[in-house]
């Protein structure tokens, strides 16, 4: 079967937007998560082989939206992880860390994801159906704590939300204050879920708030997880460190101390992409200087 030509991917994807627009009420962008910029109110680019530019994202323009801790979780775990055919991604949310990861496992792989927040489902459905990888996605509708798929995966990633509900006051807005606040629970519930899920020799991938590190350390040490990497990651140089990486094994696969990782650096002090920045935006098919925004 020949793949869609460039017309059919944005009449695919106006054809989306038009129905979640005319579903929530409000503004959709939609937005790009791989490959070159394909702008969507006019035919998206196809790289040189003839094959899709990329995938977009689907996302409320006044709701809660991808970042680059979604991103460098995504990347760490494609740095972290050997190529796998199937891994699992904890409340996935709209998609970003779970689909950028099956992006960058190659044709071959499959994505399992599990996302609580209805909003976010919905979103999540459309951006699966609209990038036509249906066939490689097996996600659900439910609580990560209480997941039980009587499988394992050599990969689990997770962005779990980053604050208490008591450390500040939770937005109206259901999606945002679910991707925030603790709401369903806490990053040692994603490192529970993760460890009833991980394979032996696999790896749990996740992010968290720098300021809170021990207690994420703490969460997933008490789900019988060692962490074998820390990365701390830096907005702008001459700032303190916004999140960190953590790349986890079954504790009983580890003999030896946790490596801390020379911090990352998403942009130097004048505001310019850092050059370790600039290849991770490559590596998810970004020539140098594109765009990165919503249309």
């Amino acid at each position: 079967m020949l793949p869609p030509s460039s017309a059919e991917t944005a009449a695919r994807w106006q054809a989306e937007r038009q129905r979640l627009e005319q579903e929530f009420g409000e503004r959709i962008t939609l937005d790009a998560l791989t490959g070159p910029d394909g702008l969507i109110d006019r035919e998206p680019c196809r790289d040189d082989a003839g094959g899709e530019a990329g995938w977009l994202i689907a996302q409320r323009k006044k709701g809660h939206r991808h970042s680059a801790d979604d991103v460098l979780t995504a990347w760490y775990a494609l740095q972290i992880s050997p190529p796998v055919t199937e891994h699992l991604d904890l409340g996935t949310g709209i998609g970003t860390v779970g689909l950028l990861t099956l992006w960058g496992m190659g044709p071959a792989a499959r994505l399992t994801c599990v996302e609580a927040q209805e909003i976010s489902y919905r979103l999540l459905q459309a951006n699966i159906d609209a990038n036509d990888i249906r066939h490689r996605v097996d996600c659900s509708l439910g609580d990560l704590r209480e997941l039980a798929l009587n499988r394992t995966f050599l990969l689990v990633t997770g962005s779990p939300p980053y604050f208490p509900a008591s450390a500040g006051i939770v937005p109206q807005d259901s999606q945002k204050a679910h991707a925030r606040f603790e709401l369903r629970g806490d990053v040692s519930d994603y490192a529970r879920a993760a460890v009833k899920h991980l394979a032996p020799g696999g790896w749990f991938v996740l992010c968290f708030p720098y300021p809170q590190k021990q207690r994420a350390l703490d969460g997933i040490a008490a789900a019988g997880l060692a962490t074998v990497k820390l990365r701390d990651v830096i907005p702008r140089e001459t700032l303190p460190p916004l999140f960190s990486l953590f790349a986890c094994r079954h504790r009983e696969e580890i003999d030896g101390d946790m490596e801390i990782e020379e911090p990352f650096i998403v942009r130097e002090e004048s505001g310019r992409l850092t050059v370790a920045m600039a290849a991770v935006r490559r590596g998810f098919g970004f020539p140098d200087g594109a765009a990165h925004g919503g249309h």
